[in-house]
């Protein structure tokens, strides 16, 4: 029987997760071939590398002396939660890494929460000792306090401590930096305190599908762990899904982790971590099991979407002209496919058969699908974020964020301000060394549209994290900050002419020689009402010579806005058209008149 230890590292973004795999994964002994020189080995996809933030779960399997060790690295940001519970349930301990400086973070309680949950072994890795203001012996008590507060068992707070300089490649025992060599402690620890699986080999087969991935020959690939008996290649098994009739299927390959790859293997055992193909429509959540007694898994339970958005065909005048992929029916097949592999979403039909109804943890977790579709070459339009409400003994509910905000201590005023305007209720206010920190619990519904605000406010020197805290009753009277829309009166191209009277009028989002229709919105209004400009305005020849420098020098450059930003931005009678090359905000009525008619 093998040697083998599962476990997952979490943490909060940014604080150096993925830094510290790739110093396990090159300092243990396993060969990594060409993708041992590079940085962020495990954060392959490239809105990943680009963010630099870890989005998708991945695995992957390291040899220290004569143990297996798959390692699971989990997304560290609370949007992608389904993730995190989906993945725990095959470890058997993690790494919980805190950053020496900033110390538990809103993620941090999030996913150590989970991992309490599950009663895995935790070992508390301070990484980033080698930072100027570290502050270890502070951080420590807040791990500490953390654990206290999320009802941790006395066996859970007497945590194994591991400190980490993982940019560097080194960790220890104890916070001299000096006396570090090598990540070797961190193996250490993981062999001493990470139990080995606990199974039954002669028990008959279980194994639950965590993971779903996709090869061009091999078809559909389910990974999971095995938790009773073993499993060969060309076996046959009985396939138990979530819903629906459980049937017969054959595995046609078996494959197991090495490094960051897979290689075939002819049989694995129980507490292995294994890949799987030849299973006809196979699922996360779904239980592989023996043919003869086949017992299936608890089914893997995934906490409900809290904000939804309509995504719709494209309509607008300058639909199917820079996408692949623009019909209901593509746009039905892809949504329909990230289903697959995101048990976090889910997605209904709207009023009509051009609209489907999308619902996620939140607007990132929203906004990465919509960037991954328009890379993959799709058309299409969305709605604005709204939040998901309930009914609860007759009374309506909705969602509610604790949210954490640091800024320096000139720009509290307005915090507090802009917090209560949207229903933010202040739990706490301390202030150290100029920064003030506020804790807040605010509706989900008074955050949507406030990052972007927030950073102007703070001059971009805040920052926000924000963690789902439960459902609270519907709270009324909230607005957010309305705001009006600069508008095209007629569908042409802009003109630095058209540009330099319309900027007077508030903020522009395009610049001259820019092809827009009737209806598009190409700024913010100062004003918080919506106004139609003639930005297609050529100007009038004459017999006079005019030095046309002064209308190019005079204009102001438009404000460049992320996919976030503009989701953020958009109103109640607003879509964003999402294409391949372009974003652009719309009306829902595109003519002038009839929208004026409305009114």
């Amino acid at each position: 029987m093998k040697k083998i230890r599962n476990i997952a590292i979490i943490a909060h973004v940014d604080h150096g997760k993925s830094t510290l795999v790739d110093a396990m994964m090159r300092q243990s002994d396993t060969d990594l071939g060409k993708l041992g020189d590079q940085e962020m080995i495990m954060d392959f996809n490239d809105l990943e590398r680009e963010r630099g933030i870890t989005i998708f779960s991945k695995n992957a399997a390291v040899y220290y002396g004569d143990t297996k060790i798959n390692i699971i690295d989990t997304p560290g940001h609370a949007d992608f939660g389904g993730e995190v519970e989906r993945v725990l349930n095959m470890a058997d301990g993690v790494l919980l890494l805190v950053d020496a400086q900033e110390g538990p973070m809103p993620q941090t309680r999030f996913v150590l929460k989970k991992a309490l949950s599950f009663n895995h072994k935790v070992i508390v890795v301070i990484n980033k000792i080698d930072k100027k203001n570290a502050r270890i012996n502070y951080v420590l008590d807040k791990i500490i306090e953390l654990f206290i507060e999320l009802g941790a068992t006395d066996e859970q707070i007497n945590f194994p401590i591991v400190y980490a300089a993982s940019k560097l490649g080194k960790a220890g025992d104890s916070p001299e930096l000096d006396k570090m060599t090598d990540v070797k402690p961190v193996f250490e620890a993981v062999l001493k305190h990470i139990p080995q699986p606990k199974f039954d080999p002669e028990a008959p087969l279980q194994m639950m599908v965590v993971t779903i991935g996709y090869d061009n020959y091999k078809g559909r690939i389910g990974i999971g762990r095995i938790y009773q008996g073993k499993i060969k290649n060309n076996q046959q098994v009985m396939h138990i899904p979530r819903e629906g009739q459980a049937k017969l299927g054959k595995i046609s390959s078996l494959m197991t982790f090495v490094g960051l790859g897979k290689v075939e293997a002819a049989e694995c055992e129980a507490g292995d971590i294994v890949a799987i193909s030849g299973i006809e429509n196979i699922n996360i959540g779904d239980t592989i099991a023996d043919p003869v007694n086949p017992i299936a898994l608890p089914p893997i339970t995934v906490e409900k979407p809290t904000v939804k958005m309509i995504f719709s065909v494209n309509n607008s005048p300058f639909a199917g002209q820079e996408g692949d992929y623009c019909t209901s029916r593509n746009l039905k097949e892809r949504l329909e496919k990230e289903l697959d592999n995101d048990v976090a979403l889910k997605v209904e039909s709207g009023k009509s058969t051009d609209e489907f109804v999308v619902s996620g943890r939140g607007e990132l977790h929203l906004g990465i699908l919509i960037e991954t579709m328009r890379r993959e070459g799709y058309e299409f339009q969305v709605s604005k974020p709204e939040v998901i409400l309930k009914e609860e003994n007759g009374q309506t509910m909705e969602p509610s964020e604790d949210a954490w905000i640091e800024a320096p201590e000139k720009y509290s005023g307005t915090i507090i301000e802009r917090m209560s305007n949207r229903k933010g209720m202040m739990k706490d206010m301390r202030t150290e060394n100029g920064i003030v920190y506020f804790y807040f619990s605010i509706p989900t519904r008074g955050l949507i549209g406030f990052r972007n605000e927030f950073m102007i406010e703070t001059k971009g020197l805040g920052i926000i994290n924000t963690l789902f805290a439960g459902y609270i009753p519907f709270v009324d009277g909230l607005k957010t900050n309305p705001h009006g829309s600069i508008i095209v009166h007629e569908t042409g191209t802009t003109t630095a002419y058209g540009l330099l009277i319309a900027q007077e009028r508030g903020e522009m989002f395009v610049g001259p020689g820019v092809k827009v229709y009737e209806g598009q919105v190409v700024g913010q209004n100062a004003k918080a009402m919506d106004l139609a400009v003639h930005v297609c305005r050529q100007k009038q020849l004459t017999n006079f010579r005019a030095k046309t420098d002064a209308v190019t020098d005079d204009l102001i450059p438009p404000r460049d806005m992320s996919l976030e930003q503009y989701l953020e931005y958009l109103g109640d009678d607003e879509l964003l058209e999402v294409t391949p090359k372009s974003l652009r905000i719309r009306k829902r009525i595109l003519s002038n008149a009839l929208r004026e008619k409305g009114k």
